[in-house]
């Protein structure tokens, strides 16, 4: 009984986190303005990532509290991914990216194979999206257009799911993603505060 609690709970507040993981770096683009810091190759690969994920789990079958957040994770996405473009002066490539992505999402379950290959993938090309993360981290040495709470909640809601998939699917896949995802957002979100805290001194000094 105790273990079903924590599993709604688990659930319930990743769910809830969920919804509101990428305002906090919503607002910080629009007050900025400015997308330095930021990664697009990043936030694209993030998506894929999502989209394979959250269809490999609809494909199987898998219980809906276990990936309900990904669709309300991909919207927030595309927002984010609207607004980078946007301030970039490229808002025109939109059109090309909605084909792409909805294109290979129609891909993915043409075939059992194909599912399977691309959920096997899935972890390298979300690893791969904070990697190019933390690659625009250290080129721009500047987060202060990234949000750290964005990564906070990231790490929080991929650490809940390592322990939902644990009770419900087992899925190895799927939980050695979850681990491999908690400690990659955990560096970004350490980074971060790292640039953060070294740009904040810096102005004090100037």
């Amino acid at each position: 009984m105790q273990s079903d609690s924590l599993l709604h709970v688990a659930n319930f507040s990743t769910l809830f986190v969920c919804m509101v993981l990428k305002f906090p770096q919503i607002f910080v683009l629009m007050r900025a303005k400015s997308t330095s810091g930021v990664s697009l190759n990043s936030l694209l690969l993030e998506l894929v990532g999502f989209i394979v994920f959250v269809t490999y789990q609809m494909y199987y079958d898998y219980p809906p509290p276990t990936y309900l957040e990904y669709p309300i994770l991909i919207a927030q996405d595309v927002i984010l991914l609207l607004l980078i473009l946007h301030y970039n002066g490229s808002l025109q490539q939109s059109l090309v990216y909605a084909l792409v992505f909805v294109g290979g999402w129609r891909l993915l379950t043409v075939e059992k194979w194909i599912i399977d290959l691309a959920m096997s993938l899935c972890t390298f090309i979300s690893a791969a999206s904070k990697f190019a993360q933390l690659q625009c981290l250290w080129r721009s040495k500047d987060g202060g257009q990234v949000s750290a709470l964005s990564w906070a909640m990231a790490t929080y809601t991929c650490m809940a799911r390592i322990y939902t998939t644990t009770v419900t699917t087992g899925d190895t896949q799927v939980l050695v993603r979850f681990i491999v995802m908690t400690l990659l957002n955990m560096w970004v979100l350490l980074t971060v505060l790292y640039y953060q805290k070294h740009s904040g001194r810096s102005k004090k000094e100037d």
